[in-house]
């Protein structure tokens, strides 16, 4: 779990992914020439902080977000929510100004509006995330930006092995996305790319437990097409690998701007469970991290 810390441990809120992007784009560059395939890669100005991963020919791409939740300083030590983040107050949160590093504590008042407690003012504009704590035990992992980190993790590890897909981390997500339409675009109009599978992170639920496997959603907020849905759980069942089937009435992804897009694409949240999501104490199980890279190797052959 080593890759997966250092993922948790890049300072990339939504809208300064930056960190992230040169992580990924270092990490590829040393450990592509391992993998089986050798993809191209598309990054730069025209693709803001995303990268985009081709191998072979490819007919599905894995979508994974490459942002967390946080925290902005305004003024007078407030804090705007970057995302919807869940943390009570005494949580450690980090960052780094023009001032240098910084540590600080967060406080609400009694309307529950979120301030800093530190040492000085901290430059406006300075994006705060929770600070890691790493836990790695028999069973689980427990750390802050599992979501979706997670994601990305299996995303890297399902590259070890693919022969033809496409690959895309994207931005924004956690924040209302903006990404995924040109990224949709792009795929679509160059390599007729028209079927997505979202690796991103669920939700414990009462239908949906730790360790039972990997979660297929069938629908959250938004209705995928049934019909692809199908052909992803048949798949699951065909090649005995443990899932469950999640449905819910809320929350969303990069599939929802997959769907309202000008492209004819199917797609599904294909994820493990967590507990306790967009707190700093995030839980997965070990078998469900193991189980969502398993579906989604078969799912890239098969589909």
């Amino acid at each position: 779990m080593k890759l997966l810390k250092q993922l948790c441990e890049v300072h990339a809120p939504s809208g300064n992914e930056v960190g992230m992007t040169q992580f990924l784009l270092k990490y590829i560059a040393k450990e592509k020439k391992k993998w089986k395939t050798q993809p191209e890669v598309f990054a730069g100005d025209d693709f803001q902080d995303c990268i985009i991963l081709k191998f072979g020919k490819p007919r599905t791409a894995i979508f994974a977000h490459i942002d967390s939740i946080g925290f902005t300083v305004r003024y007078m030590n407030q804090l705007l929510p970057i995302g919807s983040p869940d943390a009570p107050p005494g949580t450690w949160l980090v960052g780094e100004d023009s001032q240098g590093p910084i540590e600080c504590e967060l406080e609400f008042d009694n309307d529950h509006h979120a301030f800093y407690k530190f040492g000085r003012q901290i430059d406006r504009g300075t994006e705060l995330t929770y600070k890691i704590d790493f836990r790695d035990t028999k069973n689980f992992i427990q750390t802050p930006y599992l979501d979706n980190r997670l994601g990305v993790y299996n995303a890297l590890k399902v590259a070890e092995t693919l022969k033809d897909g496409v690959i895309v981390f994207s931005c924004w997500e956690e924040h209302g996305g903006g990404s995924v339409p040109y990224l949709a675009k792009f795929i679509y109009e160059k390599w007729n790319v028209r079927q997505a599978l979202v690796s991103d992170i669920t939700w414990v639920s009462d239908g949906v437990a730790h360790g039972k496997g990997v979660a297929i959603s069938m629908r959250d907020r938004n209705l995928p097409r049934r019909s692809f849905v199908d052909r992803i759980i048949a798949i699951a069942r065909k090649r005995k690998v443990a899932h469950q089937l999640e449905v819910e009435g809320m929350g969303s992804s990069d599939g929802r701007e997959l769907q309202v897009a000008p492209y004819p694409f199917d797609w599904c949240f294909v994820g493990a469970p967590e507990q306790d999501a967009h707190t700093p104490h995030e839980k997965v199980h070990k078998d469900d991290i193991e189980s969502m890279i398993k579906l989604y190797g078969w799912l890239m052959k098969d589909l």
